[in-house]
């Protein structure tokens, strides 16, 4: 998920005492909600989903297998849909509801703002949460999101933080590697 400037530094800027602990048990007992409103969005905006390949970036093959690439799809909208987790009892996580992002991720389909969809760096960035979700799973990919955004905050919760340190070498345009095992290799280490 990439956020616009102004809330990612209000969210990275919390001390420690203001952020809350998650309660493991009740995330758990909510990720069926959380899934469930996910597979609905991603089934009310199916037919305007299109595969990666069709905007025809020359960079990201270099980093993505041919694979990943023709499975992940883009719905480009004019504001990102965002779990209304308030509503579905983690009132916890109100602040990330609200915010106001360019891209978020769900499974292997991603959202991305309408007058951001040319942006190369972004879809790299959202194609790092592709990978994520593909090896962790939906379940885990949530937990491992939620515990880290309630423990640091959105920009250095771990799934971000390695998506924007990703995103930021392939902004210096810095040799192309393969994106996946690295992503792996992080994700071992979290």
């Amino acid at each position: 998920m990439r956020k616009h400037g102004a809330i990612l530094e209000r969210e990275s800027d919390r001390t420690e005492n203001e952020r809350r602990s998650v309660n493991r048990e009740s995330l758990i007992s909510k990720l069926p909600l959380i899934i469930r409103w996910i597979d609905h969005t991603l089934a009310e905006h199916a037919a305007a989903a299109r595969p990666i390949v069709s905007f025809g970036f020359k960079r990201l093959p270099q980093f993505y297998s041919s694979a990943l690439l023709l499975k992940a799809k883009v719905v480009a909208v004019d504001a990102v849909p965002v779990p209304p987790l308030r509503s579905l009892g983690l009132p916890e996580f109100g602040a990330f509801e609200l915010g106001n992002y360019r891209g978020i991720t769900f499974k292997d389909t991603y959202f991305v703002e309408r007058h951001h969809e040319d942006d190369e760096s972004l879809h790299f960035h959202e194609l790092v949460h592709v990978a994520q979700w593909a090896r962790l799973g939906a379940e885990n990919f949530l937990l491992a999101y939620a515990e880290g955004l309630a423990i640091y905050g959105y920009r250095h919760s771990p799934l971000e933080a390695m998506a924007y340190d990703f995103q930021n070498d392939f902004d210096q345009n810095c040799p192309p590697f393969d994106m996946e095992s690295a992503i792996c290799a992080k994700l071992n280490e979290i």
